[in-house]
């Protein structure tokens, strides 16, 4: 039965090579030049992720130079009043210097003194505030910091973001109320969810008593 197909061979491996060398090159040319296109469009993609990401940059600090006023001026205010709040006891409920403090209404308190802002009172609400969301590595003094410390995955406190990796807030009753504790440590780096660029959304003029 080979027998019958010798014949054809020689003529087979001619229209073989025929072939190879009539689209050979060209098979390549194509492959080459579709490559090249998914390489630049990969290459355009991912310049238009880094501008998307940078924009959200940029928007953030055209934000607050659009402002009359500097954030970093309201930070200073706001983190001010706080650090001469450390030792405040903790309260649950509580909102002023007087009962003490617990983490939101400590929080409540210093913005509605210095930033003429009225909060929410709750941090469930507090974190769905229309406010910029900050990477953690972008932020400033006077973010609002928000962690799941029940170990549920919900939001259960909150603090302000006083830079160098350092925030203030009223942790406890146990652990002294008003204070000062490092994002970086591995309990708060473990319950931290997310940042808020709150006092973006503070009023134009503040009024003062």
């Amino acid at each position: 039965m080979l027998n019958r197909f010798a014949p054809l061979v020689p003529l087979a491996l001619v229209t073989l090579l025929f072939g190879c060398a009539a689209h050979g090159p060209s098979s390549q040319q194509q492959v080459a030049q579709s490559i090249t296109a998914q390489a630049a469009a990969k290459s355009s993609t991912q310049a238009s992720v880094f501008e998307e990401e940078l924009a959200t940059e940029q928007d953030l600090e055209a934000f607050s130079s659009s402002k009359p006023y500097q954030l970093p001026a309201l930070a200073d205010n706001i983190l001010e009043r706080g650090m001469a709040l450390i030792g405040t006891r903790y309260r649950f409920g509580g909102t002023s210097e007087a009962s003490g403090f617990d983490c939101s209404g400590f929080i409540g308190y210093l913005f509605r003194e210095e930033a003429g802002m009225n909060l929410p009172r709750s941090t469930r609400e507090m974190i769905n505030v229309k406010a910029p969301l900050v990477a953690r590595n972008n932020l400033k003094p006077g973010d609002l910091l928000f962690f799941s410390t029940n170990g549920r995955g919900r939001v259960s406190h909150a603090g302000i973001y006083l830079g160098d990796d350092q925030f203030i807030h009223s942790s406890s009753r146990r652990s002294g109320g008003v204070r000062i504790d490092s994002l970086g440590d591995r309990y708060w780096s473990k319950t931290f969810i997310e940042a808020k660029r709150a006092l973006a959304m503070a009023p134009t003029t503040l009024s003062r008593n």
